[in-house]
């Protein structure tokens, strides 16, 4: 039986498998259209970084059985999410991969985001936001891993395969975003912050600003209240659930 799952809170769901489906974007009324895009071009001029390039948004998200998920996606730009500004609107849930990276001896990754991000100085999993397939290609339970492995390799220098990543929980928090969790390798420390180190020196050598700039690794929730700074809100209970499990 299909059941469509409300919003309470931060939600960790378990998966095995994921069903995923194409939507249209709905329609927008053109006031709305107006002042999203007036927030928008606020937000550019108070961090030129900001770029709207494409992104998939959440549909909408149900259970279909036990630990089998369907989830519809939306192709927008990140200009769509400028909606959660604009008094009366609705602006579809985000949806994110992230990636739980942890150690030999049970201890899990958090990064900090660089100040010139949309999110300066939040910890996080590494991850991103899903970009839609292009050129004729389909988005499936593979393509999702790829692109974890690719914001391993980008944010952390970690070399990882889709097929190194497993699909473990996925969450849904503040505005409703949905993140899909991966699990990875555990890694030695020193190879951990010696990668993260290199990529973030190959950054800044080719004139950008990392899009991380520090790392911790926790073991346990309680370890959390010494990363200064605002958190992503599946963090601490994606901790609990992983970290001091190996």
């Amino acid at each position: 039986m299909t059941e469509t799952l409300p919003p309470v809170g931060i939600d960790l769901f378990d998966v095995e498998r994921l069903l995923l489906t194409e939507a249209a974007e709905p329609p927008l009324p053109p006031h709305d259209a107006e002042a999203r895009d007036r927030e928008w071009d606020m937000a550019v001029r108070a961090n030129p970084t900001l770029f709207d390039g494409p992104v998939v948004a959440c549909g909408r998200l149900e259970r279909t059985g036990p630990c089998i998920l369907r989830l519809s996606w939306v192709r927008v730009t990140y200009r769509h999410y400028a909606l959660r500004r604009v008094a009366g609107a609705t602006a579809l849930p985000s949806l994110f991969v992230n990636v739980v990276q942890p150690t030999g001896d049970g201890r899990v990754l958090a990064a900090r985001m660089s100040p010139s991000t949309a999110a300066p100085g939040r910890w996080q999993l590494p991850g991103g936001s899903v970009e839609p397939p292009q050129d004729g290609a389909v988005l499936d339970e593979s393509a999702l891993a790829g692109q974890a492995a690719r914001e391993l390799a980008e944010e952390l220098g970690i070399s990882a395969v889709a097929e190194d990543l497993k699909l473990s929980v996925v969450t849904r928090g503040e505005n409703g975003s949905v993140g899909l969790t991966y699990l990875a390798p555990a890694l030695p420390e020193a190879t951990l912050r010696a990668a993260f180190t290199a990529a973030a020196a190959a950054e800044r050598a080719a004139g950008r600003e990392p899009e991380l700039d520090d790392i911790a690794l926790v073991r346990s929730p309680d370890q959390l209240a010494a990363l200064t700074g605002p958190h992503a809100d599946y963090l601490k209970p994606i901790v609990r659930r992983f970290a001091g499990s190996r």
